[in-house]
């Protein structure tokens, strides 16, 4: 299959240059464009949605902390730009199936463990991509921590 565009959502874990790198190789095979994504979760929804305390300067400084994340990957990858380069705020699942519609991405790439047992029970945010995207999901196998 021929992919057009390609969609890469990263966790800003030390895995994620594995899964952009994969991205790029398969987007230059394919002559595809390149975006990628990376989803801040609101904090409120880690605690349940009941905080006895204002987060939003935390909240923020977790933003400003993923933006420049991202600025360093357009600078460490030549097909990265800020153009291609996307911070979304809210639930990850959907938010990279939104901006996969809007973008007309035909691919979406992410990384996986590949875990098993009670974490593949629990579900992870690769899994989580995997149901009801719009387009195909690529899960880039990443070795386990030792």
């Amino acid at each position: 299959m021929n992919y057009q565009h390609l969609l890469v959502a990263v966790d800003m874990t030390d895995d994620c240059h594995t899964v952009i790198q994969r991205a790029i190789e398969l987007a230059h095979s394919c002559q595809a464009r390149l975006s990628l994504v990376h989803v801040v979760e609101p904090m409120s929804m880690a605690f349940g949605g009941d905080v006895p305390m204002d987060l939003s300067a935390l909240q923020q400084q977790q933003i400003d902390q993923a933006r420049a994340q991202l600025d360093g990957f357009t600078a460490s990858h030549a097909e990265l730009t800020k153009d291609n380069t996307h911070l979304a705020f809210g639930q990850p699942r959907q938010e990279i199936h939104r901006l996969a519609s809007e973008q007309g991405c035909d691919l979406i790439v992410v990384g996986s463990h590949g875990r098993h047992g009670l974490a593949l029970l629990l579900g992870s945010t690769s899994n989580d991509v995997l149901h009801g995207a719009p387009c195909d999901v690529l899960a880039v196998h990443l070795k386990k921590p030792e």
